[in-house]
């Protein structure tokens, strides 16, 4: 029985985000990709996604990965149904929650968002991406495609859900699956010293950087992520389950 994989998405991501993950995935994996674009909370994309697997026959290993926004969901999905999810990777996130400093940054960005929709896209795209992925026209027009087809009106929906979030440190504290904790070397979203406050709260997380590469790491490091992903699921029985 192969394992199951739920993937998370983050904000101004369609599924498309995945797209270069999923062939080196699918031979070995049952892989099933959250909804998070039409929900106004993060419990609400939690409990959405926690639909994708509630068929999954009782006793089959199951992981889930966040990415970015998509982590604050995978975190909110641990704390509803946590102990169905042997392993987990949480991916270009964080475990603080907003200060009102970010939460000023944040509404800065709906404004820009609803102000002028393709220029903000435009200044995103080299903020999240490391130079050699600026380089590389195919993957810049691929990250402007799916932002574009997220659209204005749910990006800001994902970022009043993202000021809204709820505080899981402690849930992160007592955690008991096998985490992964996985960063770009150059997010600049989501800098690494995030992801080591976050390795630092799990008991147990493995800590993995992945070189020259920017915020957006499923675009950019597809086949690390797929061999991270396999050995987390190589390492997980149904018998490791807290259930």
């Amino acid at each position: 029985m192969k394992p199951v994989l739920l993937l998370i998405p983050g904000m101004f991501n369609t599924a498309a985000i995945w797209d270069a993950l999923l062939p080196l995935l699918a031979p070995a994996m049952d892989v099933r990709i959250a909804d998070v674009l039409t929900q106004d909370s993060i419990a609400g994309m939690a409990e959405d996604a926690w639909t994708q697997v509630q068929d999954v026959a009782p006793g089959t290993v199951m992981l889930v990965c966040g990415f970015s926004m998509g982590g604050y969901v995978a975190m909110e999905l641990l704390a509803r149904h946590g102990p169905h999810f042997q392993g987990v990777m949480l991916l270009d996130t964080a475990a603080q929650t907003e200060t009102p400093e970010t939460l000023v940054v944040r509404e800065k960005t709906i404004a820009a968002l609803q102000r002028n929709f393709e220029r903000t896209v435009e200044g995103i795209i080299p903020f999240s991406l490391h130079p050699d992925s600026l380089a590389d026209a195919a993957r810049v027009e691929g990250m402007r495609r799916m932002m574009h087809a997220v659209g204005a009106d749910a990006a800001i929906r994902q970022t009043r859900a993202i000021m809204a979030r709820a505080d899981h440190r402690q849930l992160l504290s007592q955690l008991t699956q096998t985490v992964l904790v996985v960063c770009g070397q150059q997010d600049q979203v989501t800098p690494p010293a995030l992801s080591r406050d976050l390795a630092s709260l799990i008991p147990g997380a493995e800590l993995h950087w992945l070189e020259d590469t920017g915020h957006q790491s499923p675009l950019e490091q597809a086949p690390r992520l797929a061999q991270l992903l396999l050995g987390l699921a190589s390492q997980l029985t149904p018998s490791t389950s807290p259930l």
